[in-house]
């Protein structure tokens, strides 16, 4: 079914990276977007990106709420009751806490305008510079309806996703907040714990340090104050997945201090996980094969790479540099469709490319 058009003009309540993104792209779509925040100083960088008005706003249809987790329930209970026609969604990684504090905060009757949603886009900076209009695009975004929910307040939020040009998933709260825990904050908490075993590291090690610990740490580099919200908002969720990681590294310990110790399993299913991830756009599983090319060190080369490879009839999926700064060169790694890598291999060395898979 093809979503209703929304109907502005649309109020977005907090002017960091996520709230600042929801204006983008909504000014994108030819909406009128009003901009509000505690700090007035993000509403005027915000607007000045184009993200929408700092003026007050009369009768918003909508009001998006994109403020720290703890202050969600406050903040959308507020909402409902100053704008009395206009549906309210958050847009907070957790949606079970903020609904339970909704619930206490406003009568049944305001409830029902009320609709959750989760965006599952970001960026480890933060603050509205860090916005763009298309931080959405082909990304999926939770829509969480609670039982009592307007089927019309669900229409509008889920024309919001429409217009930021995101990709809908309709989904419980609590089912929302055990997947979430799954896919974005166990993996946050893992990585943060590999990174902090490098803050004492002998400066000599750290040398060494290559593309694999970027990509492992790399998430661990977000906000500590959101995160230590989001972790103890959704407390429950991950701390039953952190207990099955606390199970796996006993057994894995115990078999390391074994005299012959059995890592291949191991090893094995972690490789199975990465199959399972789904290809972009939330599309089916995808086999994806590695292609390594050497980039020279000079102006203009990447973007020759690029463009040759795209002569070639091939899309990159991923990439990746690493580039060791004692080397005149880089070696970028390009994901492409497993059918795709050897041609592509052979375009690239007969355009004087170093390439191997």
């Amino acid at each position: 079914m093809t979503p209703q058009p929304l109907p502005g003009p649309v109020l977005v309540v907090g002017a960091g990276l996520i709230g600042t993104s929801v204006g983008l792209a909504l000014t994108r779509s030819g909406l009128g977007v009003h901009l509000d925040d505690a700090d007035a100083r993000m509403v005027r960088v915000a607007s000045s990106l184009g993200a929408g008005s700092a003026d007050p706003v009369d009768a918003p249809t909508l009001v998006v709420v994109a403020v720290p987790p703890d202050h969600l329930g406050e903040v959308v209970a507020d909402a409902l009751t100053r704008w009395p026609e206009a549906v309210v969604t958050d847009v907070g990684s957790v949606k079970v806490k903020p609904l339970a504090d909704v619930r206490v905060l406003v009568p049944a009757d305001l409830l029902v305008r009320y609709v959750g949603s989760h965006p599952m886009a970001g960026s480890e900076r933060t603050g509205p510079i860090a916005a763009s209009a298309d931080l959405f695009d082909g990304r999926a975004w939770a829509v969480t309806p609670h039982g009592t929910a307007a089927p019309s307040a669900v229409r509008r939020v889920e024309a919001l996703v429409a217009a930021c040009d995101a990709v809908l998933v309709s989904m419980d709260p609590a089912d929302h907040d055990a997947a979430v825990a799954r896919i974005s904050h166990l993996p946050h908490v893992l990585s943060a714990l590999a990174a902090a075993r490098l803050v004492d590291a002998p400066a000599d090690h750290l040398t060494l340090a290559g593309q694999g610990l970027r990509d492992v740490t790399r998430v661990a580099g977000g906000d500590p104050a959101l995160w230590q919200q989001i972790l103890s908002a959704n407390a429950v969720s991950v701390s039953a997945l952190l207990r099955d990681v606390r199970g796996d590294l006993d057994r894995l310990i115990a078999e390391l201090d074994g005299s012959a110790p059995s890592l291949q399993p191991w090893l094995a299913r972690g490789v199975a996980g990465t199959t399972t991830i789904p290809g972009k756009h939330g599309g089916p599983v995808r086999t994806e094969a590695p292609v390594f090319v050497v980039v020279p060190d000079r102006p203009g080369e990447l973007a020759r790479l690029f463009a040759e490879t795209g002569a070639a009839g091939v899309n990159i999926e991923d990439i990746r540099i690493d580039h060791d700064p004692g080397r005149p060169a880089g070696l970028v790694e390009l994901s492409v469709g497993e059918g795709a890598a050897d041609g592509l291999v052979a375009a690239l060395e007969a355009q004087g490319w170093i390439a191997h898979r």
